[in-house]
């Protein structure tokens, strides 16, 4: 088969690789679309140990099943393979078991015409639903499961509170389009990025903010901060703009840089909250809100062959797109 391998720092090369076998507990799907995901550009440039090239990186996965009892129906794929047997999947909160995987971590991703997965990890989505759509289901899940989160914690329904979204990635993206659903309508989106910050505008409707040329947004502010870039650069303002008792979601992995404000913390009693992934019906919701048209006719997605993966890697990099989210089809 054909995929996309990530082969050493800042480099991914298309080209023959053997197609993959099915364990006995395993379907063998064929790809339709895989999304770029922003932990597959850590890897990218080589700021992720658990990556080890050579890789077929890649776990944002709509398909169609091959193989076994359910060959021939439309899926997309919860790459987060675990145990099944522990407390912690017992208890509907799979996605701490201390035996986690996931594909295209150290187990071969999508960026290839064919992947294996447990077949307890494949939920079914109607023949007519854009597999280009499908393959979101991964990100959107993992801003859904945030926001439940967040949810849980607040006093007041997330339609109230007022809200800041930092980075207007793919999860950020879609957590601005959950928050919109959900009827927030004072909401801001940081982003530095001016050709994403236009793309917000035109599928959100919210205020975009550019952290770096615009006046610093007002300390104790936000209600609910959605931090969903994850590095020091962002911690420090995402604790400045919460207001006292307030939301502090942290999403994202860029680094473990820079201090975060402990006193604050403690003294206002800012609620904050880590966010890993998603469970599995956390993944069905968001299957099922993509393919009902709850988050808009998503065409801010940007489209590419496989072949083009390279491209579409260092365009990313480089900052070159408006689309907080590539997928790539093979």
């Amino acid at each position: 088969m054909k995929a996309l391998v990530y082969t050493d720092t800042n480099r991914i090369v298309y080209r023959d690789e053997p197609d993959p076998v099915p364990g006995p507990d395993d379907v063998l799907v064929k790809v339709e679309a895989t999304g770029i995901c922003g932990s597959d550009m850590h890897a990218f440039h080589g700021r992720d140990p658990r990556r080890v090239p050579p890789l077929i990186l890649g776990h944002e996965v709509a398909g169609s099943v091959v193989s076994g009892t359910d060959a021939g129906r439309r899926i997309v794929i919860n790459p987060l393979i675990t145990c099944g047997r522990c407390a912690y999947c017992d208890t509907g909160r799979s996605h701490l078991c201390a035996d986690r995987e996931l594909i295209g971590m150290r187990l071969a991703g999508a960026y290839a015409e064919y992947v294996t997965i447990p077949s307890t990890n494949i939920i079914g989505i109607p023949d007519s639903m854009n597999a280009v759509h499908a393959s979101l289901t991964e990100p959107t899940a993992t801003a859904l499961h945030a926001l439940n989160l967040a949810r849980e914690a607040s006093h007041r329904p997330l339609a109230e509170l007022n809200t800041l979204v930092i980075g207007g990635g793919a999860v950020g993206f879609l957590a601005a389009l959950l928050l919109r659903a959900y009827g927030c309508k004072r909401l801001v989106v940081s982003e530095t990025n001016p050709l994403r910050r236009e793309s917000l505008v035109a599928h959100t409707g919210c205020r975009v903010h550019d952290p770096i040329n615009d006046p610093a947004l007002e300390n104790d502010s936000f209600d609910l901060v959605v931090d969903a870039v994850g590095g020091g650069v962002t911690r420090a303002p995402a604790m400045a703009a919460v207001t006292p008792g307030g939301i502090f979601v942290h999403i994202g992995l860029m680094d473990a840089k820079g201090d975060l404000d402990i006193r604050k913390l403690t003294l206002f009693e800012v609620k904050l909250l880590g966010v890993y992934c998603y469970t599995p019906a956390d993944v069905r919701a968001a299957a099922e809100a993509l393919g009902s048209g709850l988050l808009g006719d998503l065409s801010w997605v940007e489209t590419r062959p496989l072949a083009d993966g390279a491209a579409a890697f260092d365009d990313l990099d480089k900052g070159r797109t408006a689309a907080p989210k590539i997928v790539l089809v093979p």
